[in-house]
């Protein structure tokens, strides 16, 4: 047995930012994905994913107790096909922003919710909204909490605007050009990043009221201008937004940037040849780069291996 494959995601704009409404982008990132399978004989990796399953379904039978739960699962089937060896195969990296949790949500409610939101009919705003609880609920498992968006956009496979908590849409994003020098990427930090310490450490700062007001004045602004010009297609402007974003982000973000990469971060403001941003909630992982000249950048970073995921 082998279940439909999902896609891991890169969130462009509005980590941190979306728990407090600011906009967000997030887009399907084709490039690693999962599945559910079976087998009689487990190798290693497949026996600790199938060990997890079982505890995610255990936490799913508490779930769905719940009176106010909107989604109920065939548990007894569930269960049997973890017996028989199910395991999730994914290559998506654990710990690196991209969605590896989601994904997982994702392919157990396509394959086991019953009454399911599927992909095929009218999509309308409330749909979105109940499937974002769903995932929500489901995936505070991994991460204690959760916005639900990682197993939205895996299952939904489209790009989706974030324009407030309550407001989300599937959305367009401008053709890539080709030719293109200006590019997206991501650099492999090398560490893995846990997404629950690094909220506790927003959530603590947000406590504060001068980083409550710079998350309002400053992060939230230029993130919301981030997506205004993406989603334009106004290049100039969203540069100009941009390093506005990575600069905020390196003053009032240390914990979350890997220390090996202030310098760098650091540099690529100084020097405009690129500009560093969080991928998912930092503390490793992958660090997302812009720039208008991907040979600039690749020259600045050459000790770096970028993965380029988009051309301007």
């Amino acid at each position: 047995m082998k279940g439909p494959l999902f896609y891991s995601k890169i969130l462009l704009f509005g980590e941190y930012g979306i728990i407090k409404d600011s906009k967000g982008l997030s887009i399907p990132y084709n490039f690693y994905n999962g599945a559910l399978k079976t087998s009689s004989e487990l190798d290693e990796t497949a026996e600790k994913s199938n060990q997890s399953l079982k505890r995610f379904v255990a936490f799913l039978e508490e779930l769905q107790l719940r009176e106010d739960t909107p989604v109920r699962f065939d548990i007894a089937k569930l269960k049997k096909d973890i017996e028989n060896g199910m395991y999730f195969d994914s290559s998506i990296p654990q710990g690196y922003g991209v969605g590896s949790s989601g994904a997982l949500v994702a392919a157990i409610y396509d394959q086991y919710a019953y009454d399911k939101i599927t992909v095929l009919e009218n999509l309308t705003r409330e749909k979105l909204l109940v499937l974002k609880q769903i995932f929500s609920e489901m995936e505070s498992f991994f991460h204690g909490k959760s916005s639900g968006l990682d197993p939205l956009n895996s299952y939904l496979s489209l790009p989706i605007l974030i324009n407030s908590k309550d407001n989300i849409e599937p959305t367009g994003i401008p053709s890539q050009t080709t030719h293109g020098k200006g590019a997206v990427f991501l650099i492999d930090s090398g560490i893995t990043g846990e997404t629950a310490p690094m909220v506790q450490i927003f959530m603590e700062n947000m406590k504060q009221e001068g980083f409550r007001k710079m998350i309002k004045d400053q992060f939230v602004k230029h993130t919301d201008a981030c997506v205004e010009d993406f989603l334009k297609g106004d290049v100039k402007s969203l540069f100009g937004n941009i390093k506005q974003l990575s600069h905020v982000v390196l003053d009032h973000f240390k914990p979350m940037i890997p220390a090996q990469f202030h310098k760098l971060w650091a540099k690529g403001i100084e020097t405009n040849d690129y500009y560093l941003k969080l991928c998912g909630s930092g503390g490793g992982g992958y660090i997302l780069g812009f720039t208008e000249d991907i040979e600039k950048a690749k020259n600045a970073l050459k000790d770096y291996k970028l993965e380029v995921v988009y051309n301007f």
